[in-house]
């Protein structure tokens, strides 16, 4: 058994308002200001507005499902634990992998699209330039202290809710003629939804994009992984869920009919947000350069999210003796500077992206951080389905559970098939099927080292509890 001092330990120093804000804070970001825009171009208005709606079930079924675990079982690292626990330790140790994978390919495709936002003000200054500055920057926000990372991080996701509120009502007033466009043209209405029919390429596409739009909403599990550094986490887990699901689905079905009314198909992209492009539009001055800045705020705020969710990853497998125990240790304000400074690597994804084609890479990395949130999402609805089934065989009354899923099996293997048919469809997208290419070998290959690396500490005891 290790000594405090060589594993270390991390402190419960959340409460409810940093893990809500935490979990909006990790989902309102690249994905949203930058990904939509690539969706719209792809599905059309109606098919992104779909997608979404889609979207918005798979993140509800998977928080039910993490909701019941993680009150029954709040720790650090939520998801490997989990499916080490239920579906086997060789399947727990790739889903810590893939969550790792996730959110430092995440950092590359955040510092990238950071880089985007500062290019809008300083078109001569490199992408890579602000990379490197805004590396520093987060890095230095996670190795202070936990409750400062979680402070700095409640008033980063407030800056960003105020304004998606604000965007929501901007635009609801710019479609429908309230505020006047820039050029003179008329209010646009609906035709932007329709103009090109309600599904212009089929339904194909919204198969293709699925993966983009779970990405868009990866960060609610956040709440899964701080349940080990929360206050009360059988009472703060269940409001956090709750509120955020609820806020999410109004904030991104607002956000993406107002995208979509606005922006014709042909128009959307990801080198420039859809949120620049709109207010670029209406007749608001300075509206362009102020969302500007808080774009590059929040896409900031969800990078510092991602160093944190990676870092504590890396603690947990350590924690859990599957990796050297040099990435659990902490400092004395309990954070793991070890663990941080590997999960930096998604920097230098990100200058490699930035320098070689950040328009097409900045997609295919985004692809690859979706299909790893995925899999994950999927180990979260298998061990959950496992974890009822065995409470129910033990003999043990539902009452005894402090957090229930409703209407079991349903919830878990509906948001196991949707998760499923999101992966499938990254086969039928040529820029996203990077991921399929990626994310297969890296899934196989963390089966292989887990193997390997018990073989070489069989000497360690088991780290998976029965």
């Amino acid at each position: 058994m290790q000594t405090q001092q060589e594993n270390g330990q991390l402190k419960r120093t959340m409460k409810t308002r940093h893990l809500i804000m935490l979990s909006l804070g990790g989902v309102i970001g690249t994905g949203l200001f930058f990904n939509t825009g690539y969706i719209i171009s792809t599905t059309g208005a109606a098919g992104t507005l779909l997608a979404y709606l889609i979207g918005a079930l798979v993140v509800w079924l998977v928080m039910q499902c993490l909701g019941e675990l993680s009150v029954a079982m709040p720790e650090t690292g939520a998801f490997h634990v989990y499916a080490a626990r239920y579906l086997g330790p060789a399947t727990g140790y790739t889903v810590a992998w893939l969550y790792w994978l996730t959110w430092t390919v995440a950092l590359g495709s955040s510092f990238t699209a950071a880089g985007f936002c500062m290019q809008y003000w300083f078109p001569q200054v490199p992408v890579w330039a602000w990379c490197v500055v805004f590396c520093a920057v987060i890095f230095g926000l996670n190795v202070i202290s936990t409750r400062f990372f979680a402070e700095g991080e409640f008033w980063f996701s407030l800056i960003k809710v105020i304004t998606i509120i604000a965007f929501i009502i901007l635009g609801g007033a710019a479609i429908f003629g309230f505020i006047p466009m820039q050029d003179g043209s008329p209010a646009p209405g609906l035709t932007n939804i329709t103009a090109e029919g309600w599904f212009p390429h089929g339904g194909l596409p919204i198969l293709m994009t699925m993966v983009a739009v779970n990405f868009a909403f990866s960060g609610t599990e956040l709440i899964g992984i701080a349940a080990g550094e929360t206050e009360n986490p059988h009472k703060v887990i269940p409001v956090a869920i709750r509120t955020t699901i609820a806020r999410l689905i109004i904030f991104f079905i607002g956000t993406v009919f107002v995208l979509a009314a606005l922006i014709p198909m042909q128009q959307a992209g990801v080198e420039k947000s859809p949120f620049v492009l709109v207010f670029e539009k209406v007749g608001i001055p300075y509206a362009a350069d102020i969302f500007n800045f808080v774009i590059l705020t929040a896409i900031l705020s969800a990078a510092n999210s991602g160093l944190y969710a990676s870092g504590r990853m890396m603690w947990s497998l350590s924690n859990e003796k599957t990796l050297p125990r040099c990435f659990a240790r902490v400092n004395k304000n309990g954070v793991p500077l070890t663990a941080l400074s590997v999960s930096m690597l998604g920097g230098v994804l990100a200058l490699f992206s930035s320098v070689v084609a950040p328009d097409t890479v900045f997609v295919a990395l985004s692809a690859i951080s979706g299909f790893a949130v995925v899999a994950v999402w999927i180990s979260i609805c298998a061990s959950h389905f496992v974890f009822r089934r065995r409470h129910l065989q033990s003999g043990q009354p539902l009452s005894a559970l402090q957090y229930r899923a409703p209407w079991y099996p349903l919830v878990p293997v509906l948001g196991f098939v949707l998760c499923v048919v999101a992966c499938v469809g990254l086969a039928f997208d040529p820029s996203q099927r990077i991921a399929l290419y990626c994310g297969i070998p890296f899934v196989a290959l963390c089966y292989g080292a887990y193997y390997l690396t018990r073989n070489l500490t069989t000497q360690e005891p088991e780290h998976v509890a029965e």
